[in-house]
């Protein structure tokens, strides 16, 4: 099986496991230890949000997946994901989502450019945009949750400070979240 197949079909099985009751008891019974799920280290959405208006979105940059829960909490996801390459480049804290772009174009930031002049000034939409299909804007300045089209930087450290995700599951969360979507980064 392919390597994104198999964490596709990880991340899906997880999603299902973290949703049950039981493993969500079982992830602090006894000793108050966070366990892992399928790999995933596991999380419960109350010991990070006050309440999940508007749906909530967690990303864990040490195990390099996102959780999402959904206002009603009838929908959990867990996606693996591409963190910074670097604690510099990692920003932590709580912001939201402030705009959702299917589509969308990419331009360095200036310290991308400072680090690496060679990268082209703008890339349009399409198969070879560092965004993939779909971006989750951040509250923050250049701080986003997006796809990818280069599969192999899921799961590990590959980007300049953005949360990235297969484009199949950024489809979907896209779908999910919304524009006030409360996200964490931990």
């Amino acid at each position: 099986m392919e390597r994104r197949h198999f964490l596709t079909a990880l991340a899906g099985g997880a999603a299902t496991l973290v949703a049950a009751p039981a493993i969500l008891r079982a992830e602090t019974a006894g000793d108050g230890i966070a366990r892992r799920v399928s790999g995933f280290a596991t999380h419960r959405w109350q010991d990070h949000f006050d309440n999940l208006k508007n749906g909530a979105i967690l990303c864990d940059t040490e195990a390099r997946v996102l959780f999402y829960w959904s206002e009603d909490e009838s929908i959990t996801r867990i996606f693996p994901t591409s963190v910074p390459l670097s604690d510099e480049l990692t920003r932590r804290g709580r912001t939201e989502i402030t705009l959702k772009r299917n589509g969308p174009e990419w331009r360095p930031t200036p310290s991308m450019l400072e680090r690496n002049p060679e990268l082209p000034r703008y890339v349009g939409p399409g198969p070879e945009n560092p965004l993939g299909t779909h971006a989750l804007n951040l509250s923050w300045q250049y701080y986003r949750i997006h796809g990818t089209n280069d599969v192999r930087k899921i799961g590990r450290r590959s980007s300049n400070g953005c949360i990235g995700l297969f484009n199949e599951q950024i489809a979907e969360l896209f779908g999910l979240a919304k524009v006030g979507t409360q996200v964490v980064l931990l």
